[in-house]
């Protein structure tokens, strides 16, 4: 259930807690970066959680921060199709033309990074990768226009309007948060609204934005386990996650995978990086 935020509570991070968010974004990318060739048909969803654990525990020597959260089973939720959120990583196989969202939270030096993810298994049907991409033009459609002054509803607006324009409608019951030391803060971001409303943006704060969008209608049901949120009518669900820091300017996001660098100028091609070294 939405609640209006407490100013009070929402944390500004200071330049040297900024770096520690730095960090634990940029790990969760990595993340992310790695488990997309695992993402096969085949592959089991606990094959994901498997591989995902032992890379931040073994190689990052991070903490995945879902894992026991709350009673929470896997070191990542894995969410396929019709799954909207918080799906648990079991014996499930995945299939050509599945659309499968995986999501990580990276805690790192007790800083949160939190992102997720849409992959493709295979060739998806033509429907599903537009819902994919239209999920990921929303994102950051609310992302482009975080900066000191700009309000919440702003971005909700943004997102709602732009996602219901293409024929799909926006998840209500769960939203962004404010995110740093503690995994879920101050303030919650919710993903439709009206303009102009909504909590203030201020430099140094931290949050996520990962709009969840069905091909069908908007209701959402959760499944006995507690966990697992699926669409009512069976339609299919995409959703995609960025951490964002706001700057004095605009915003920083913290969690940018490779191909994101690259495509905003921010690092060169791997290869071309490795020809350079």
């Amino acid at each position: 259930m939405w609640r209006s935020p407490d100013p009070q509570n929402v944390t500004l991070k200071t330049p040297a807690e900024q770096d520690g968010m730095r960090l634990a974004g940029r790990l969760t990318a990595d993340v992310l970066d790695m488990i997309g060739a695992h993402v096969v048909a085949g592959a089991t969803t606990d094959d994901l959680n498997r591989i995902a654990h032992d890379y931040i525990v073994g190689v990052q020597e991070a903490v995945p921060a879902p894992l026991n959260y709350k009673g929470f089973p896997k070191s990542i939720c894995t969410s396929v199709n019709h799954v909207v959120c918080h799906g648990i990583p079991g014996e499930k196989r995945l299939k050509a033309g599945d659309i499968v969202n995986v999501d990580v939270t990276v805690i790192k030096d007790g800083w949160h990074g939190d992102s997720s993810r849409m992959f493709l298994v295979g060739q998806p049907s033509v429907q599903a990768k537009r819902l994919v991409e239209v999920c990921h033009a929303a994102m950051w459609r609310g992302i482009e226009l975080v900066r000191p002054g700009t309000r919440l509803g702003d971005l909700g607006h943004a997102i709602q309007t732009f996602v219901e324009a293409q024929g799909y409608s926006v998840v209500r019951e769960y939203c962004g948060h404010g995110i740093g030391r503690v995994f879920h803060e101050d303030p919650q971001v919710l993903h439709y609204g009206d303009p102009g409303t909504g909590l203030e943006l201020r430099e140094g704060m931290t949050f996520t934005i990962e709009p969840m969008v069905n091909a069908g209608r908007r209701h959402v049901k959760l499944l006995p386990d507690g966990w697992t949120v699926v669409t009512k009518d069976h339609s299919l669900s995409a959703q995609w996650e960025h951490t964002v820091l706001v700057t004095a300017d605009g915003c920083e996001v913290l969690t940018l995978g490779r191909e994101d660098r690259f495509r905003l100028g921010l690092e060169a091609p791997a290869a071309a990086a490795g020809a350079a070294g």
